[in-house]
Parts: structure tokens; sequence; C-alpha cells
């Protein structure tokens, strides 16, 4: 059995894709579809235990991958990391840019130093991760670059630190678009909603009966899965996408469309199970959040 991609097989054969972030949620669950597809993965992050254990799956489902443990948010680190999987592959034709991270706090809580360590993660290692595959590759090459942000429109209460990286990450998806059109690389944002990832467990265990609750908010009345998550970073690195350059692609089940005023109507459990429009789980591989596994 393996990942069950709605994408042409071989969509990628040949094709060096980069992937921050890869050893867990939503950069695991990408990893192994773009590598089912054919794509050499290369996994990114700091944790090289994580990074091993994806790296095995991917391999013992009959794809190609390596790894490099490396903290983006450090520039040399950056700088010698891309060089290195130039040297070791010949190019990059693609960056997920998925690593990052935050804490919830409210604003007048947040330290300096917890304040850059959030921008930092978030924004700057991500900017670095895309300027260094331009400079060393892409601007000979031309690629495509898919930064991950958030669903941020409107506010971030709690987490106004990562609201604020992630709103800087869009514009700078803008800004790249514009700047690195001429050499042939596309630059495009995908915003996840309230994804049922393994991210969501590290949130406190006090949080966790606010969190099952936020379906109630989403008016398609579920949470997403990483695969549908996946599913758009991939069309976003796919040659279907040619002519989209500098857009963020949302993925999060009209969430931020949701209004006071205006009662929210989510489908119920037989509405769910005639409509057409089903949840997409082709991760063969995904396992249930234990802040959903653990509920009352």
């Amino acid at each position: 059995m393996g990942y069950g991609s709605v994408f042409a097989p071989a969509l990628f054969a040949g094709k060096v894709i980069v992937v921050t972030g890869g050893g867990s949620g939503i950069g695991r669950c990408t990893a192994h579809e773009l590598a089912s597809l054919g794509a050499q993965v290369v996994l990114v992050g700091r944790k090289v235990e994580k990074l091993q254990a994806v790296h095995d799956e991917i391999t013992q489902d009959g794809g190609f991958c390596s790894f490099d443990v490396c903290d983006i948010r450090q520039e040399e680190s950056v700088r010698s990391l891309v060089g290195t999987i130039v040297a070791r592959h010949g190019r990059i034709d693609g960056l997920v840019n998925n690593a990052g991270g935050q804490f919830m706090t409210p604003l007048e809580a947040i330290s300096a130093k917890g304040w850059e360590a959030v921008i930092n993660t978030n924004l700057t290692g991500g900017f670095l991760m895309a300027r260094e595959c331009f400079v060393q590759c892409m601007n000979k090459h031309g690629g495509s670059i898919v930064n991950i942000v958030a669903d941020m429109w409107g506010s971030m209460p709690g987490m106004g630190h990562s609201g604020a990286a992630r709103a800087g990450m869009v514009s700078f998806t803008e800004t790249a678009a514009i700047e690195w059109a001429a050499k042939g690389v596309r630059v495009n944002a995908v915003a996840p909603g309230y994804i049922a990832s393994s991210g969501m467990d590290n949130y406190p265990a006090a949080v966790a009966p606010m969190i099952r609750e936020m379906a109630k908010t989403i008016p398609a009345g579920r949470f997403g899965t990483e695969a549908e998550t996946a599913a758009g970073i991939v069309f976003l690195l796919s040659p279907a996408s040619a002519f989209i350059s500098g857009t963020t692609l949302r993925i999060d089940g009209a969430r931020p469309q949701a209004r006071m005023g205006w009662p929210m109507r989510t489908p119920d459990a037989k509405i769910q199970e005639r409509s057409a429009v089903k949840p997409f789980n082709g991760f063969h591989r995904a396992t249930t959040p234990k802040i959903f596994q653990n509920k009352p």
C-alpha cells in the first residue's frame, strides 16, 4: 500500500525537492507524497531521529530520500546546507519552506527573546532557505518555492508573534515572485487552517478541549487533513501551476469567512455522508494526533 496521490505517477521524476521541517506533520506527509511521485526528496530539520524515521519510511515505500540536519535560523548553516545539497544532487528544483513553530502566549507576556525565536523560525529561516536556493541554483535553472504560512487573516490571538511572522512571509512571497520571475522561479505560499496534524500535540494539555471545539468554527464542519494540505503544496510545485506565482493558497474550509451575526451552519454527519465533497486522506501512514485520540 502506497501514498494515494491524486497526481500523475512520476510527475516529479528526476526532480530534487527540499522539504524543511520534514520530520513530522505536514512536512512529513508532503515529503511522502513527493517521493511517491518520483522526486528525490531532501528532508531538513533539527532533530536527526525524526528525519531518520521519515527517511526510513520513504525508502521502505520505494522512494528516494536523503536528509540533512540544519538550524535554518543560522545564516552560515543554511548557506552550507544548500551548497551541500547542490553538490550532492547537482541542482534544486523545488523548495517547501515548511519548518516553523510557535507557542501560545498573549502579547503582553511575550519576551523579546520569545518574539525573536518565533520570527527567526517562521520568517527569517524561510527567507534564508529561499535566498540560498535562488542564489546557489535556481537563478541558473529556475524552480519553484512554496512557503507554508498559516490562517492569520484578521488576527492570531494568543500567537501574535506567529501571526506577524506569517504575514511577513506572505509579503516576502509576493516580492520574491516579482524579483525572481525573470530567472524562471515561481514563489507561492500555502496557508493551512485548522489541520489535524501532529503539531497540535505540542500545545499544552490544558488547551486540548478548546482545540477540539475549534471544528465548530469551520464552515466545512471539520478539521482538514495533512494530505489535503500536501496536495495544495504539490500542485503549486507542479507544471500545472506554471502561470501561478505570488499567490497564497488557503486550505482552511472557509474558516476566515465566518462572521458574527451570520449563523454557523456546519454540515451534519448525514449531509457529509451524501456530499460529493468528502475529506481526502491519501497518506497511507497518517496517524491521528494524540489530542483527538484521548478526548473524553
